[in-house]
């Protein structure tokens, strides 16, 4: 949702119907929820959780490495795209390869920005033991902004927002006729509002490490800090401390994946209850059914990978050279698009006769099949038999 800095005018008559937010009650940050309406969810919630990571951890070091980047490439694009971001796949994927030291064949080079949201990701789940403090927050929004910009406009980078150009809002609407959803607290409130967030998350206190990272999720996007790319730190901190839940740096769901799917009721709860008093039970229960709905999606990320080993496994005895191999894994992964002689070429880094003749090979061995259509539009997939193979 777009954030804009606005300079109201503000009347008497307007203050008086100006909207409360939870940080501006006289007990905030004191959340309360109730226990007996989220303990059931969250119980099941963490019996799925523990049997999805047991399952993870009972497969081979490849295939578990699979599941992860493929986890982990969901959770960068759709971290973006939330906040309305296009990353492409090939470089997020290949810049997770190599950060990971896997081998995928050929990479594709990252944009900065790209390396930058996969720096912060890797660095939220893999170091999840880790202090979390102001320094670690600036690396991480530094990393998110390399050129100091966020689309055209300037902002502070690595650094906390000030109000110079009007106060922090979450805004929709055309100029002239916006909707305020929400306004953060003023500047000056940031070093104590951020060094209060920090001294309780990385605090060890009687409370259940799923539900403090929808907590902290809530928590910091209330806050609001940095000029922009508050939401995607909201969510690596809860990833963060979701991994200390687990205990685990792999990563084998993605939060954002399904956020992303139920984007409108993400916002919706959030501005109900950033709107409301510090009873944040119906947040918790929507971020605890949130999550179980995202370890669907890792059984659907699971299926995938099982499906290219077994199509591997079923083909052992043959011989594909690397150009073979690389375009076949994309097919398998669940390639974007009509795959064309000129984009076997493009991806496997080869002539267009090159890519011909490695096609005509693959149709000829039944790997491939033509599908309708002719002439410079002609294209491939996975042949029936072949995705049988792999079922």
């Amino acid at each position: 949702m777009p954030l804009r800095r606005i300079k109201p005018i503000i009347t008497a008559e307007s203050a008086e119907i100006m909207a409360t937010y939870i940080h501006d009650l006289p007990n905030w940050p004191e959340f309360h929820w109730d226990a007996e309406k989220i303990t059931e969810r969250l119980a099941s919630v963490r019996h799925r959780q523990g049997r999805l990571v047991g399952r993870m951890e009972a497969l081979g070091f490849t295939l578990r490495a699979e599941a992860q980047l493929e986890t982990l490439t969901e959770e960068v694009i759709k971290s973006s795209e939330i906040e309305g971001e296009s990353l492409e796949r090939d470089q997020v994927r290949s810049s997770i390869a190599r950060r990971l030291g896997m081998d995928i064949g050929a990479l594709t080079p990252a944009d900065r920005n790209v390396e930058g949201v996969v720096e912060m990701m890797l660095d939220a789940t893999q170091n999840y033991g880790r202090l979390v403090d102001d320094e670690r927050l600036f690396a991480w929004h530094a990393a998110l902004f390399p050129t100091g910009r966020s689309g055209m406009t300037k902002i502070k980078t690595g650094a906390w927002r000030g109000d110079a150009a009007g106060p922090m809002q979450v805004v929709s609407g055309a100029i002239g006729h916006e909707r305020v959803h929400y306004e953060a607290p003023e500047a000056s409130r940031l070093d104590t509002e951020i060094s209060a967030f920090l001294h309780w998350f990385n605090d060890r206190q009687p409370v259940d490490l799923v539900l403090k990272a929808g907590i902290a999720h809530l928590w910091f996007v209330t806050i609001h800090p940095f000029d922009d790319g508050n939401g995607r730190i909201a969510r690596a901190i809860a990833d963060l401390m979701l991994a200390r839940s687990e205990k685990c740096p792999q990563r084998f769901y993605s939060m954002s994946a399904q956020i992303r799917e139920e984007r409108k009721a993400y916002y919706d709860i959030l501005e109900a209850t950033q709107k409301g008093d510090l009873d944040i039970t119906a947040w918790l229960d929507w971020f605890l059914g949130c999550l179980g709905r995202a370890f669907d999606g890792a059984e659907a990320i699971l299926a995938a990978v099982m499906k290219k080993a077994r199509f591997w496994e079923v083909h052992a005895g043959q011989s594909f050279n690397d150009r073979q191999r690389l375009v076949i894994n994309r097919l398998l992964n669940g390639f974007q698009g009509k795959l064309t002689s000129s984009k076997y070429a493009q991806l496997a880094k080869c002539s267009q006769d090159t890519a011909l003749r490695d096609i005509d090979d693959l149709l000829k061995r039944g790997v491939l099949s033509k599908e309708p259509g002719g002439g410079r539009s002609t294209s491939y997939a996975l042949s029936n038999a072949m995705q049988n193979d792999a079922a």
